[in-house]
């Protein structure tokens, strides 16, 4: 099968770590590489970020990465794209259609896959113009973005009733995790969204999660070097709502802990970076900053010895779409102590991989923490049980056969409601 991927501020080829740059970025790199490994062509589409890059990337046999011009070739960040995706997706229909000089007679795709709520602006109106079945992915919704963050909240006004509009006319919606759903069925009430089948007016859902590279992850290997404390690791993206403070401040009732914090830039760029800032403050009030550890990005090869290090990773967001970092970490062994939102609820079992507790509650969180500190046994069950659970559910090889399901029932049904469309037209000839 001939796909195409559409992602367009999320490179699969981007170094992570940075404001605009995570799971996304994993997602669609893997997943691509996963659905290539079957023997499928798969095209990556996102956008010139930079003047010197060239037209296509082969990142993985199979996988080739295309530099769309739209918008000037430099970082712009995503909350300010919308208005260069009508010129993206002027240049994904000529892509489709084979006009463009030099395009390769089996150019056009069979399924289009869109992985951002923009991605899906652009993508649905070439698949309009061109007849491709579009399969989308949110990995966020605008209007869970707006409820946690308020006036914080940077996206465009559009983006809510744009994404309204993605969920009634793309073919399917692919949602990470089942709180997804339920906030799909909120955006589009009167559409009735119900999960495998069509509603009224309104795209099929189907859950997919996100997966994890239960190879590179693994609980046996090196790890980083400790000392004598035992050791909290929260990794993800530097920014506020990824709430690390309340890790931060849950180490005041924890004080044979420390806390090592992946994300951000590199660490030497770490005292510029605005949130870094913040927590090394709010550690120096709370007089822990000898016990936090900010390690700035860490390379996703180097990742696993930061986990296996851990004696329990903590994942505090205030919200959060899906989260990868707890699934890592469960694929390396270890318990996980999360906050009770988005795709947590479905990856962490409470009271057999981890813990769930509520968002930024440092009580709750250091609680939650205590009795896996105490007991050795119960990290080494809970952590057996994660790594169990992340090579059941969540591999790629998983995830990639999950979609590749679906992407059969779109074209499918592309062809069927093509194949009627003919007959209806050679009844009307013949009428």
């Amino acid at each position: 099968m001939r796909i195409a991927m559409v992602s367009e501020h999320a490179s699969p080829l981007a170094v992570l770590g940075g404001v605009d740059a995570g799971g996304q970025n994993v997602h669609v790199a893997a997943l691509s590489c996963a659905l290539a490994a079957r023997g499928h062509r798969v095209e990556v589409y996102t956008r010139r970020d930079d003047p010197a890059l060239p037209d296509r990337v082969r990142m993985a046999p199979g996988v080739e990465v295309v530099h769309v011009p739209a918008g000037p070739a430099r970082h712009v960040a995503k909350d300010e794209l919308l208005p260069w995706m009508p010129a993206f997706a002027a240049w994904l229909q000529r892509a489709w259609s084979g006009t463009r000089p030099g395009d390769r007679p089996d150019s056009r795709p069979e399924v289009v896959h869109a992985h951002f709520w923009m991605s899906g602006v652009a993508a649905l109106e070439a698949c309009r113009a061109t007849g491709l079945p579009l399969v989308q992915t949110f990995h966020a919704l605008g209007s869970v973005k707006r409820r946690h963050q308020g006036d914080h909240d940077t996206s465009p006004e559009e983006r809510v009733a744009l994404e309204a509009q993605l969920a009634r006319e793309a073919d399917l919606v692919i949602a990470t995790c089942s709180d997804e759903v339920a906030e799909l069925r909120d955006l589009v009430p009167a559409a009735a969204l119900r999960t495998g089948s069509a509603g009224a007016g309104a795209a099929p859902v189907r859950v997919v999660p996100c997966g994890v590279d239960t190879d590179r992850f693994t609980p046996s290997g090196p790890a980083l070097e400790r000392g004598e404390h035992h050791r909290l690791v929260s990794v993800g993206r530097l920014v506020e709502r990824k709430g690390v403070d309340a890790a931060v401040r849950a180490l005041r009732v924890l004080p044979d802990a420390e806390l090592l914090v992946v994300g951000g830039p590199p660490v030497a760029a770490l005292p510029r970076d605005p949130e870094a800032v913040r927590l090394v403050g709010l550690a120096e009030d709370l007089g822990v900053a000898d016990r936090v550890r900010l390690l700035g990005r860490v390379d996703q090869p180097d990742l696993p010895r930061v986990l296996r290090s851990a004696d329990v990773v903590v994942a505090t967001p205030w919200y959060e779409p899906f989260g990868i970092a707890p699934l890592e970490a469960m694929a390396c062994g270890r318990p996980v102590v999360g906050t009770a939102v988005g795709g947590l609820l479905d990856t962490v079992d409470d009271g057999t991989t981890g813990s769930l507790v509520p968002p930024r509650d440092p009580g709750a969180l250091a609680a939650a923490v205590r009795p896996l500190l105490d007991d050795t046994a119960l990290r080494e069950r809970w952590g057996r049980a994660g790594r169990r659970r992340a090579v059941a559910r969540y591999s790629w090889k998983r995830v990639a056969a999950a979609t590749e399901d679906a992407y059969v029932q779109v074209v499918e049904g592309a062809r069927g409601s093509a194949a009627r469309m003919a007959l209806d037209e050679r009844t009307e000839t013949a009428s």
